[in-house]
């Protein structure tokens, strides 16, 4: 969702209809779902800012949830406040980057749903950082083994989409939040494939690959293509919050074909 003219929510609070955190408890009933974005607070190139990757969660978690309410308004959908500080140790020769680690971020989820189950019906997380994949699914995985009713998906747009601070996400800032955006300052990073960056990724983190921490091309982004990807982001979520099934790792994908009938 956004608020104005392509503006995000930057406190990340889930005003409005469907926020949580701007409710008192007794406007809270009725099992509702709710969805739990999650971000991180990293560098992301010198031309964005830190919580990129939070705002990103944030938005495509408002706008899966008021769509969700168009479509179903008697079910009741709620967003979580934002978790920023999460696992990003791959960024940490970078200034500003803060992680936890995967193994503590995954305690934290675990946590987090034990406490929410007390009162709110399915949750769902919504991820916008890669680095958080392991200690989110060993916590899904863990929950779901423990009979609680969580999964998790990610902001995902198109296959070909880069890797970090590039096309897509500066897009995606330059819709919704322009003001946090410096152009003058963007340039190509490295532009290899992940895959093939993979393993100098892993031994020596992002700096080794990418001194700018840039992984594509943010020059050509727009605010116009940023508005899309939001869009078809919200799009495969709300459809698989719909009709998606949990698979082994706890992310909902969509349910497999019927068998045919012999």
């Amino acid at each position: 969702m956004t608020t104005g003219a392509g503006q995000a929510d930057e406190g990340g609070t889930g005003a409005g209809r469907t926020g949580l955190s701007g409710r008192s408890w007794p406007d809270i009933a009725g099992r509702p779902l709710v969805l739990v974005p999650v971000g991180s607070c990293e560098q992301h190139g010198p031309h964005l800012p830190l919580v990129t990757d939070t705002t990103i969660a944030v938005a495509v978690a408002e706008g899966v949830a008021q769509h969700l309410l168009r479509r179903r308004p008697a079910e009741p959908v709620l967003v979580a406040p934002p978790l920023t500080y999460t696992a990003s140790g791959e960024h940490q020769s970078f200034a500003g980057t803060i992680s936890i680690g995967g193994p503590v971020l995954h305690l934290v989820l675990v946590e987090l749903i034990r406490s929410m189950s007390t009162w709110s019906g399915p949750v769902v997380f919504v991820n916008a950082h890669g680095g958080n994949l392991r200690g989110l699914i060993e916590a899904v995985t863990q929950l779901r083994d423990e009979r609680y009713d969580v999964a998790w998906v990610p902001c995902d747009a198109d296959a070909d989409a880069d890797a970090h601070a590039g096309f897509t996400e500066t897009s995606l800032m330059l819709h919704l939040a322009p003001h946090q955006v410096d152009m003058t300052r963007a340039a190509a990073g490295n532009t290899t494939s992940l895959d093939e960056l993979l393993p100098a990724l892993v031994t020596g983190g992002v700096a080794a690959v990418a001194p700018s921490g840039v992984l594509g091309d943010p020059t050509a982004a727009t605010a116009q293509e940023g508005e899309r990807i939001l869009r078809r982001m919200v799009d495969n979520v709300c459809e698989l919050i719909h009709s998606g099934e949990a698979a082994a790792d706890g992310r909902l994908r969509p349910p497999l074909p019927a068998a045919p009938r012999l």
